[in-house]
């Protein structure tokens, strides 16, 4: 076994790996907060000093660390340019100190605390909701995503257009964050209201 120091991972590593285990709790707490699945497979945990629900569900933890684990060699080499979070890191720089990433880790702690109340502000789910995890990427890693299957049986399909591009959607921005190592825009796209 391997143990590695700060010292041996690239900036790439270190950015992915802060990413991953945020995105995994913003999607359990979205999943909770928007009562996509009922509230009784949720049990409350604390990430970034702040209390957050987090799914018990085997099949839907291992869904969301499945997606996550073939999400993290983009994440590695910048190739992800949108989630509904929208990343973009700046030019390489070196980690060297631990302030730094408490800073980065005080930053995420905001956008938890701003999904935790995000349901004030958005639409009731229509019945029978269900989510889907989309990944913008560059042509070039999506072909690299086909040759190269992180995870076995575990593909991704390129999204249908309806799936992508809502018709008029409603832009709720809840939060930005801004740092040495990472910009990130959340923001919800909403269904336009119709006109009764």
């Amino acid at each position: 076994m391997t143990t590695l120091t700060r010292q041996d991972l690239n900036f790439g590593q270190v950015v992915a790996d802060v990413l991953s285990e945020f995105l995994e709790v913003a999607v359990h707490l979205i999943l909770y907060v928007r009562e996509v699945y009922p509230v009784g497979i949720f049990q409350k945990r604390k990430k970034y000093n702040v209390p957050v629900q987090m799914s018990c569900h085997p099949e839907l933890n291992q869904y969301i660390q499945d997606t996550l684990h073939c999400v993290k060699p983009l994440l590695e080499k910048n190739d992800v340019e949108k989630f509904v979070f929208e990343i973009t890191q700046p030019p390489l720089l070196s980690i060297n100190s631990d302030s730094l990433l408490s800073h980065v880790e005080q930053l995420l702690r905001a956008f938890i605390l701003k999904i935790s109340v995000c349901d004030a502000v958005l639409d009731h789910n229509p019945p029978g909701c269900t989510f889907t995890v989309l990944v913008h990427t560059r042509e070039a890693a999506t072909r690299n995503m086909e040759k190269i299957q992180v995870i076995k049986d575990f593909p991704w399909i390129l999204a249908d257009e309806q799936d992508v591009h809502m018709h008029d959607p409603r832009l709720i921005p809840l939060k930005t964050m801004t740092s040495d190592i990472l910009k990130m825009q959340l923001y919800v796209e909403e269904r336009a209201h119709k006109n009764s």
